[in-house]
């Protein structure tokens, strides 16, 4: 099985490049299913199909459905919050307090994760391709399998009570077993679809650009956060590209302005994202909605290639403790050897070798050390992090504010 996940932005076009993957992939001949897990639903309208909780066939070969976390966690967790809610206000909790302490975290995400393992292995799919919710919260999804059991380790005080909360929810998806054995399924579904979400030769996450600055800016920190938690980047969509007239300019001079500016962050796009392979989706004047129309959409997009192979193995980004300090290594094979010039900025470090440029987010750790040196090693820029110094003047626990630029020979 296959497993595409497209993420970015709200409203960069993810819909429609998930539901196409899907159509093209279904007309070569594959049994696929396209789910969205967008609270804010558009897939139906992109497929021009209604659509339900469970996958509904929509054309041959292919099967589409909207996952309705918030019904799933209604039906099943709204019971459990009064009954946790009741029992923590006899306590002593106040009645907003006990309502607050009654949520488990990371529920939602857990009920969407469950819902597409079990779709996916009860399916039979030759290919499975998400449509993600906006990027915050497709990471706080993605992170949910690590996260959730941390939690549910962590419930001191009231982890039998949980246990015996959770229990409909947990015989909802694995009925038949006590909840004692339910946990430890669910334990070991999680960390099985850890292994699947983390598996180069089943799972590929694509991210979805506009070439616009805000819209690069997220998707940097979503590669970032993708390759900290080890899920595998295959590509980059830049959508919506407006071209050029065969004449060579428009006449239109807010249309001339327009292109000048995204051919500018159309290159930013292609070099950052290296060595990841980068696709331009051209902007349509109509919207493409229907299997036809997507598939051929795909079609324009990957040529005769199949949109569901996988077009990138390695990590893009590696993150490596040395010390008290980190080692941040970014493979960059097609980047001459020279001169490396960096400039840092709260969680945002500029790397420049000759006339590359590239803009990194940084992770959270990161971003309150300073970056020491940079070098090419292997065709790989290193960057060594190491805790910032207080200067003279700064009181213990406080930073000094502003960039740190520094350089290093390959």
């Amino acid at each position: 099985m296959r497993l595409i996940l497209y993420l970015g932005k709200g409203g960069v076009g993810k819909t429609t490049l998930a539901a196409a993957t899907a159509a093209r992939s279904a007309q070569l001949g594959r049994r696929t299913l396209v789910v969205s897990t967008d609270l804010a639903h558009s897939l139906s309208d992109a497929l021009d199909r209604p659509l339900v909780a469970e996958p509904r066939q929509v054309a041959d070969r292919l099967w589409a459905q909207e996952i309705n976390v918030l019904d799933e966690v209604r039906t099943h967790w709204g019971k459990l919050q009064d009954y946790v809610g009741s029992v923590l206000k006899k306590q002593g909790l106040n009645d907003v307090a006990a309502e607050e302490m009654a949520l488990i975290p990371g529920m939602d995400e857990i009920v969407a994760l469950l819902t597409i393992y079990r779709q996916a292995r009860e399916g039979s799919f030759d290919v499975v391709v998400i449509d993600a919710a906006p990027t915050g919260e497709t990471v706080r999804l993605l992170s949910m399998p690590d996260a959730f059991m941390w939690y549910a380790g962590r419930a001191n005080g009231w982890r039998g009570m949980a246990l015996n909360a959770a229990k409909p929810l947990l015989k909802s998806f694995l009925p038949g077993v006590n909840v004692l054995e339910a946990l430890d399924r669910l334990n070991e579904q999680v960390s099985l679809l850890r292994g699947v979400l983390t598996d180069p030769d089943v799972s590929s996450y694509r991210l979805v650009v506009n070439p616009e600055k805000m819209v690069i800016k997220e998707a940097l920190r979503a590669e970032t956060y993708l390759a900290l938690f080890g899920y595998p980047m295959d590509g980059v969509l830049c959508n919506r590209v407006l071209p050029r007239p065969a004449s060579g300019e428009y006449h239109d001079a807010l249309l001339r302005e327009m292109v000048d500016q995204q051919a500018a962050y159309r290159e930013q796009v292609h070099t950052t994202f290296a060595p990841l392979p980068v696709w331009d989706v051209p902007y349509h004047a109509r919207e493409i909605i229907g299997v036809p129309a997507l598939a051929a959409l795909a079609n324009e997009i990957w040529g005769a290639e199949d949109p569901t192979r996988v077009y990138y193995r390695g990590a893009v980004q590696e993150l490596t403790r040395t010390g008290d300090g980190y080692v941040l290594r970014l493979p960059l094979p097609h980047v001459e050897l020279g001169k490396v010039l960096m400039t840092k900025k709260g969680d945002q470090l500029i790397v420049e070798i000759g006339n590359f440029k590239r803009d990194i987010a940084l992770p959270t750790v990161l971003a309150s050390m300073d970056a020491k040196v940079a070098r090419m090693v292997n065709g790989a820029l290193e960057v060594t992090f190491e805790p910032a110094a207080v200067p003279a003047g700064v009181p213990s626990g406080g930073v000094a504010s502003g960039g740190v630029a520094s350089g290093g020979e390959a």
